[in-house]
């Protein structure tokens, strides 16, 4: 695929999801189909969509993403789960903002992803930025996946669409770290969720 071809597309993805945001909010579905903003591989029960194809994803590809078959989401299916807000002060202006999104652990939920607490999930941003953590902490933290900042929807070049966040300020081990310190685990432009197979 060509380069500029490539960067169209984006673009065109970016102007065609917008709106979803004001539409309404349909079913929740386990697993929407395309257009896709976030892929949710691993050990997951429900499934969309079949293996990483190198020619067609070179994104994940290029980040040495693997899977045989994975869960998919599209804006409507991430926006008709049930949102919470929260309002943490953010590194990058040290200001509080409000962010609202459904629980992460509610996402891979849907997508059929193991119960147990120790299962490991990698979250990875379109820059390549990857973390590990659990489903353990994943709850305890109340990761959302926020949709929306301060009323808005979060741009594709911006921290956006998706953002993998917790209010920091109410958890006590974290609020007593430095700001630039307490969202190491929070990938802005989340696109790609990994499920540990253990």
């Amino acid at each position: 695929m060509k380069k500029r071809q490539f960067l169209t597309s984006a673009a065109a993805l970016g102007v065609s999801v917008a709106p979803a945001f004001g539409a309404t909010r349909a079913k929740p579905s386990a697993c929407a189909s395309a257009p896709a903003i976030l892929t949710v591989s691993g050990a997951v029960k429900h499934t969309n969509r079949g293996a990483l194809d190198p020619a067609f994803d070179p994104l994940m590809a290029k980040q040495l993403v693997k899977f045989a078959s994975a869960c998919t989401f599209d804006y409507p299916s991430i926006a008709s789960l049930p949102a919470v807000t929260i309002r943490p002060t953010i590194e990058y202006d040290a200001k509080p903002h409000t962010l609202s999104g459904p629980l992460l652990a509610n996402v891979l939920e849907q997508a059929g992803a193991p119960g147990a607490g120790d299962t490991k999930i990698s979250l990875r941003a379109v820059d390549g930025y990857a973390v590990l953590t659990t489903l353990d902490n994943i709850r305890a933290w109340r990761f959302i996946v926020a949709t929306q900042m301060d009323g808005k929807p979060m741009p594709l070049g911006g921290l956006g669409p998706l953002w993998a966040i917790y209010d920091a300020d109410r958890i006590p081990e974290l609020a007593a770290k430095p700001l630039k310190d307490r969202f190491v685990l929070c990938p802005w432009g989340l696109y790609q969720i990994q499920v540990s197979d253990a």
